[in-house]
């Protein structure tokens, strides 16, 4: 199925005379802690064909807006007990999604980087309410069992597992949940393509705000996050 990820290029002068939906050829390069991809060229350029003849398609909208809620789902936590996204009512919760084999930087290791981050400033902010959590979802159930779960956990926690639980979705919550947040996820033998959402929601389960991509910071989830916590 279509889908878009979002990549940083070293030289934007490579982009020069290249237009959207253009097909083009690149290669990928993968550092310990960057991303970009480079030797961008043109394969063809996207040309539409116009005729006398006009067909408009509609189709149904289905991603989530601002005050809906969230539909509910079975997880299975770090632990291997069985969880619902309604086991967080009462409490703002912000989840992304992640898989632990992901190779790019920029993708899911900084979901969870930045999760660590906005989790530290909640904790110093000694005037925020308590009722809040983080919750990382893999899309990879495969390998992503609990053990696995339960040990790259670790590494982003640093031993400290409070307000921040991981867990998995099987493949058909994954299915499920996907069109309501715009969610991509190809699985392409070993890999995974994915593109990156972020969504926070309200005590009730409504859905507060979306990150989309990669762009957002800590500090702009945290004032999320405190709106959520405020929402009545």
């Amino acid at each position: 199925m279509a889908m878009t990820m979002d990549f940083p290029v070293k030289d934007t002068n490579e982009l020069n005379g290249i237009s959207p939906r253009d097909e083009i050829t690149f290669e990928l390069v993968v550092c310990e802690n960057d991303d970009w991809i480079e030797n961008v060229r043109l394969v063809a350029h996207h040309v539409d064909t116009v005729t006398n003849n006009v067909f408009v398609f509609h189709t149904e909208d289905l991603e989530l807006k601002p005050g809906e809620l969230l539909p509910d789902g079975e997880l299975t936590a770090e632990d291997g007990s069985k969880i619902r996204f309604s086991d967080f009512r009462g409490r703002a919760l912000a989840f992304t999604f992640f898989f632990t084999r992901c190779p790019l930087p920029d993708f899911c290791p900084r979901m969870n980087l930045n999760f660590s981050e906005t989790r530290q400033l909640l904790l110093a902010n000694s005037a925020a309410p308590t009722n809040w959590e983080f919750l990382s979802v893999s899309f990879d159930p495969e390998a992503d069992t609990p053990e696995a779960l339960a040990n790259y956990a670790n590494f982003y926690r640093a031993g400290d597992a409070s307000h921040w639980l991981f867990a998995v979705a099987s493949t058909n919550v994954v299915a499920s949940l996907a069109p309501r947040l715009d969610l991509m996820v190809v699985h392409q033998g070993v890999n995974i393509s994915h593109n990156l959402r972020t969504v926070v929601l309200d005590a009730q389960g409504r859905i507060a705000c979306q990150l989309d991509g990669n762009n957002w910071t800590p500090q702009q989830l945290a004032e999320a996050m405190l709106k959520a916590m405020a929402a009545k």
